[in-house]
């Protein structure tokens, strides 16, 4: 789980100095970021499916054998197209991974109050990846960008060494439903596909428009083809005001978790002038509060409540980039810094007690199709926020008023989580 969410983090910082060796303007440093998001968030619904067919260890192996070879390719990348078709490879066996990981927690740990704890500690490992990965990256960037995917296959190795010690699992017969696939991925792809090119031929272009329009008519497709018995979501989850507001959090969460290290990175890059290493060593107070936060957080959940610190959480979120909105242009390094620890304090307080509430309401026959809903939500929260920045961030008059309008952006949507979460119920 560290790597996956590592990988979704960790190209920010080397954004620069990939561009500098492989070409490309910032239409396609953002696809090699969305590549990989796209294709996490696109194939997971398909994935929950293939985990409760083939069981969670099965599932679980196939992921990290083709995660391992994909991070290979894209270390090898010679082009930037390269690099991208392995990065959409790695979001796919990260797909994968993530329902696979959930799954086998769920089985392992029956007990609703152990499973919380269980959830925090695979939690940490996303948390401290996502808070992480900027000064990793940083630091493997100084070297050379490539070693931000190399690193994996030391991990990717040991990690089949040792799920090969844990039991397997019997799946049970799931209906692969096509349509209902392939609409979500179309919906998806040209929905982000639209925000990359707004940025670069504005919203009135063709290509846009009708991207856009594809995105709407794939997406009235796979509503109506989820009416039908077979289909990709289960009505019980469709029933369950618990699980919509977890897909929903999940979302709104990642638009600003995700979406300021891509912003903060080419700023502190390009405007400011810092290098990768001092670039990531900007994040290390938000990388600290995310690690140190994390193991306590099934026990605030169980003190105060998870709605309560789920709420808590996004308005830290939502005060955090709003303050970093406030600061630019000319505020020094250490404050920008400062403002970013209350955006990860969200990530121990908001990730796990959300997982736990929604592993908790749903049948344990349902855990590999929610966790692929519900992380499928995360990353395409996280992908259109850096399809969205992206363009504001080009259309703006600077640099700065596209990064403030974000930032803002960012945090009346976490405000908006916040409000959504009071309406959740978790069982006692």
């Amino acid at each position: 789980f560290y790597v996956v969410t590592l990988d979704a983090v960790v190209v920010n910082v080397a954004l620069p100095s990939v561009g500098r060796d492989l070409g490309g303007g910032l239409a396609g440093l953002q696809w090699v970021v969305d590549g990989y998001t796209l294709s996490f968030a696109a194939l997971l619904l398909c994935a929950g499916s293939l985990t409760d067919r083939i069981g969670a260890k099965h599932a679980f192996v196939l992921g990290v054998g083709v995660f391992t070879l994909a991070s290979l390719a894209c270390g090898l990348a010679s082009s930037l197209l390269w690099l991208i078709a392995g990065r959409v490879l790695q979001g796919a066996a990260a797909a994968v991974i993530m329902p696979s990981s959930m799954t086998l927690v769920r089985h392992a740990y029956p007990d609703a109050k152990a499973r919380a704890h269980a959830v925090a500690i695979w939690a940490l490992g996303g948390s401290v990846a996502a808070t992480s990965g900027p000064i990793a990256g940083g630091y493997l960037t100084a070297l050379d960008w490539r070693w931000i995917f190399l690193i994996n296959l030391p991990v990717g190795v040991l990690a089949l060494a040792i799920v090969s010690r844990s039991p397997s699992e019997r799946g049970h017969a799931t209906r692969f439903h096509w349509l209902g696939q392939l609409s979500a991925i179309v919906a998806m792809a040209s929905v982000t596909y639209g925000a990359i090119e707004a940025g670069q031929a504005g919203l009135g272009a063709v290509q846009v428009v009708l991207a856009f329009a594809v995105a709407a008519a794939s997406t009235l497709i796979f509503v109506r083809s989820q009416r039908r018995p077979e289909a990709m979501v289960p009505k019980e989850l469709w029933l369950s005001r618990n699980a919509l507001i977890a897909f929903a959090v999940g979302f709104t969460f990642m638009v600003g978790y995700f979406g300021l290290p891509f912003v903060m990175s080419l700023y502190l890059q390009q405007v400011r002038g810092l290098s990768p290493v001092a670039t990531g060593a900007a994040f290390v107070p938000m990388m600290l509060v995310g690690l140190l936060l994390t193991p306590f957080s099934a026990r605030l959940s169980h003190q105060f409540g998870p709605k309560r610190v789920i709420v808590t959480g996004l308005v830290a979120m939502a005060a955090g980039l709003v303050l970093v909105a406030w600061l630019v242009p000319d505020a020094p390094i250490a404050g920008f810094a400062t403002a970013m620890t209350l955006v990860g304090l969200a990530g121990p307080l908001v990730s796990p007690p959300v997982t736990a509430v929604l592993l908790d309401t749903i049948a344990p026959r349902l855990a590999g199709v929610a966790s692929g809903l519900f992380n499928t939500s995360r990353q395409l929260g996280g992908a259109l926020s850096v399809a969205v920045f992206g363009a504001l961030l080009a259309q703006a008059d600077s640099f700065e008023t596209g990064m403030r309008i974000s930032l803002v952006l960012a945090a009346v949507i976490a405000i908006g989580a916040a409000a959504t979460s009071l309406s959740l119920h978790p069982r006692a």
